[in-house]
């Protein structure tokens, strides 16, 4: 048996869900795709902030999808075509396919007289209909003493990623000792050091390779792992020819992607099984869906910016690695033959199912429940009960850090003007990184560099620029117009020193959440994040929502309001590769609107003149006439609502709020009162983590 690790408590980490393609590619190849949190996302990121969207292998969705933020959430709609292959349609096609004629009705053939009603159920239909059975509302079930989430917890434990298959015998690895040969000289390695050459050969054309932390970095790892006669004759990277290797698995790549539907179905339902064998478990007499249960396969850490870890070896987890939780009284799960768990723990106190920690950051790496699970929806609950709770002393706080910032201790007054900005600006607290973490900071972390004054700019008074890389290094830029009092006292930590010296350099994150919790139970710098976002939603919602304007303008509406707490959560994406394509295909669709109106505007003057002392058909056809062109005004008012807001999203990413920090009963809410169907805001991912908010919250609900 291992050494006991230090009790875990703490669960900022959760493992995602998987999507169906992304199940079939990670079950065809463990390590196709060496994204880092392929599997699982830790990295500064706390439970909150996970995409939920994302799935283990980050799934293959394309970053330029304009389906992250920026399209209508309704399922979409796939239309049969006799004779052809089912097809998808984008959104703007799934407009259009509201707007065309339908079609003659086919007479169904008549059932056979001994075909049950359950025959006659579509699978898909069955499917919703057991989904709805098994609804557990725990929400109107008596809470669990403090501090118990479960009183019973049985799994079947994690999945571990395949044992590396080795390289055909044709694929060669080819060394050159004097840079004199072209390829090199082939040379044979062993199964480890081919294993771990495999994963650089597979980002051969990746950014990554071509930057200096990541190769330095890799090869140091990689020679830990080499022959003493490896390690003896490979002595540069940049002698290493790995081309072979990258060419085989860019073609086993292009057989995946070219498998028949019958080859990837064989596949699909193997990981089906898989699924339904380990990805459920027993919780309280409940059957709850796990979030992830596969172990990350090893690979290469790339990190997040200018991560100094780049590039280093991820060791293939073990079960002698893995912590596991579960009931006294429940089946133990087995592990792998030949192998034991590190610890079997029985923790009613934690919601993890297992554990471990990687060797790269020394982070601690969970198996959860799914985000639609109870103990996921009491957390949120929770979450934004807390934040409300802040709605109603928000007042007394804001007077109390006022007087603050005119304290005669500095450190006060420091805790003042952070919290003023953690207020206002919903900045993150900001932990203190060590020296082989990427330098992201946060408000307590700020340092000197990271802002500017000016007295005057852009004809407003004392402006503070901040600019810094904040979590998952993503940079922060904005230029605020600040009270006089807080602009000195800028001026005051400035003095003196360096722009590498800390701002705020008598304040921490632990002093600063110690004295957020004496003012109110509960309150960390993260509520006030939340808080600020939902009340901000709010807010907007009010001041955007024309009771009388049509559902795309309303739900143009919820975007705006969206959009309006991404930024101020700094919630920010690249502009994905597919807009201008996509934006020009949808001005295509709207300049043939506006040409198709002005003929049936044509059409239905001289209908309409035949109409006014013609027959009773023709007064029949100027009303079709009619119909046909308000119809086509409407769907011209789609597709101007479509453009307008895919170009205002077109850098704000609005997932990540909606889903953490976003209290989902304000969306509930509005849609209930609007008479908006909340599918149109809410994806299937979404309503199953918030059923607690759809079934809880009414109309009149106020944040």
């Amino acid at each position: 048996m291992c050494d006991e690790s230090p009790e875990i408590k703490e669960e900022p980490v959760e493992i995602k869900e998987e999507e169906p393609e992304a199940e079939f590619d990670s079950f065809v190849s463990h390590v196709e795709t060496t994204q880092e949190e392929s599997y699982l996302k830790t990295e500064d990121a706390s439970d909150d902030d996970v995409p939920l969207v994302s799935n283990n292998t980050r799934t293959k969705r394309s970053a330029e999808s304009e389906d992250d933020d920026n399209t209508p959430l309704a399922k979409k709609k796939i239309k049969k075509e006799k004779g052809k292959k089912k097809r998808k349609v984008d959104s703007e096609e799934e407009e259009e396919e509201d707007f065309k004629p339908a079609k003659k009705k086919t007479v169904k053939k008549p059932k056979v007289q001994n075909e049950t009603q359950e025959e006659t159920t579509s699978p898909r239909k069955r499917k919703k209909e057991e989904d709805e059975h098994e609804v557990w509302k725990w929400w109107e079930e008596e809470k669990k003493p403090d501090g118990v989430k479960w009183s019973y917890l049985e799994h079947k434990g994690p999945v571990f990623a395949p044992a590396y298959e080795p390289l055909p015998p044709n694929v060669k690895f080819f060394y050159d000792e004097n840079y004199l040969l072209f390829l090199g000289k082939e040379m044979s390695l062993s199964e480890e050091t081919e294993e771990v050459a495999t994963f650089y050969a597979r980002m051969l054309d990746h950014d990554y390779t071509t930057k200096e932390a990541f190769n330095t970095n890799f090869f140091k790892d990689w020679r830990k792992v080499m022959t003493s006669k490896e390690k003896e004759k490979i002595t540069d990277l940049k002698k290493c020819n790995f081309k072979q290797m990258h060419a085989y698995f860019q073609q086993k790549s292009e057989e995946r992607k070219a498998m028949t539907k019958e080859e990837k179905k064989v596949i699909k339902d193997k990981n089906e099984e898989l699924v339904n064998e380990y990805g459920f478990c027993i919780i309280d007499g409940h059957k709850e869906k796990i979030g992830n249960f596969r172990i990350e396969p090893p690979g290469l850490f790339r990190g997040r910016g200018e991560h100094p870890k780049m590039g280093m070896l991820k060791k293939r987890v073990n079960p002698e690695d893995v912590l596991i939780n579960c009931s006294k009284d429940s089946k133990i799960p087995e592990p792998p033959p030949g192998h034991k768990w590190k610890e079997i723990r029985h923790d009613n106190t934690v919601t993890w199912l297992a554990s471990w920690t990687e060797n790269v950051q020394g982070q601690v790496k969970y198996v959860m429940l799914n985000p639609s699970s109870k103990l996921k929806g009491e957390k949120d609950w929770q979450k934004y009960e807390t934040a409300r709770k802040l709605a109603s002393s928000i007042d007394k706080i804001r007077r109390e850090y006022r007087e603050d910032w005119k304290s005669k201790e500095m450190r006060i007054r420091q805790r003042a003007v952070a919290l003023y900005f953690i207020d206002i600006l919903a900045l993150r607290a900001g932990n203190e990184k060590d020296e082989d973490q990427a330098d992201t900071v946060g408000c307590c972390s700020l340092r000197v560099e990271h802002i500017t004054l000016h007295n005057e700019k852009d004809g407003k008074e004392f402006v503070v620029a901040f600019d810094f890389l904040g979590k998952d290094s993503i940079r922060y830029y904005n230029e605020v117009p600040v009270e006089k009092r807080v602009f000195k006292n800028l001026q005051l930590f400035m003095e003196g020193k360096k722009g590498s010296d800390d701002l705020f350099d008598r304040l921490n994150t632990t002093i600063l959440n110690k004295h957020l919790n004496e003012l109110m139970e509960g309150l960390t710098a993260k509520v006030f994040r939340t808080y600020n976002a939902s009340w901000t939603l709010q807010q907007q919602l009010k001041e955007l929502t024309d009771p009388d304007s049509s559902l795309p303008e309303k739900l143009l509406s919820y975007n705006r309001a969206n959009r309006a707490v991404a930024i101020l959560c700094n919630h920010q994406r690249s502009i994905p590769k597919s807009h201008q394509k996509s934006m020009d295909n949808l001005k295509g669709k709207i300049t043939a609107k506006r040409e198709a109106i002005e003929e049936c505007e044509k059409q239905y003057k001289y209908a309409k003149k035949d109409a006014k002392n013609g027959s009773a058909k023709e007064k029949i056809v100027a009303d079709k006439m009619k119909k046909k062109l308000e119809k086509l005004k409407e769907q011209l008012t789609k597709l101007e609502v479509q453009e307008t807001d895919r170009e205002e999203n077109k850098t704000i990413a609005l997932g990540t709020s909606k889903l953490n920090y976003l209290d989902p009963r304000i969306t509930v809410a509005w849609c209930k009162k609007f008479n908006v169907p909340i599918e149109k805001v809410y994806n299937k991912t979404h309503r199953q983590k918030f059923r607690w908010a759809i079934d809880m919250a009414g109309p009149d609900f106020v944040f």
